[in-house]
């Protein structure tokens, strides 16, 4: 079955870069839309970045620009770069996987039925 695993969060300073990857097993159908997700304390899980096995993506509108979501040709790794981080962006960031919607816009929506989530990495944007 479908198992995610996160890693590259840290601390940096607002205006630093990180890049967060997503280890990614037993993914075999083109169907899935992977992406990444976001939550801070007392605040709603988001959609963040998405991306579908053709390449095709979606980001949320406070991260375009300055976040970039991709995958590598084997798809057995998730990426996620981050630049020009601001404090709002500090939060836990979750790997996720979906074969259950259409694209990836629908991923961020929340519109998945069949996500899996990976364990998440802590990102903290401070000066």
């Amino acid at each position: 079955q479908v198992q995610l695993v996160e890693s590259g969060g840290g601390s940096v300073q607002p205006g630093g870069s990180l890049r967060l990857s997503c280890s990614v097993s037993g993914i075999t159908s083109s169907r899935y839309v992977m992406g990444w997700f976001r939550q801070a304390p007392g605040k709603k899980r988001e959609g963040v970045a998405a991306i579908d096995s053709h390449g095709y993506t979606s980001y949320i509108d406070s991260v375009k620009g300055r976040f970039t979501v991709s995958q590598d040709n084997a798809k057995s790794t998730l990426y996620l770069q981050m630049n020009t981080l601001k404090s709002e962006d500090t939060a836990m960031y979750y790997c996720a996987a979906d074969d259950g919607v259409a694209n990836p816009r629908e991923l961020l929506l929340g519109y998945g039925i069949r996500t899996t989530w990976g364990q998440g990495t802590q990102v903290t944007v401070s000066s």
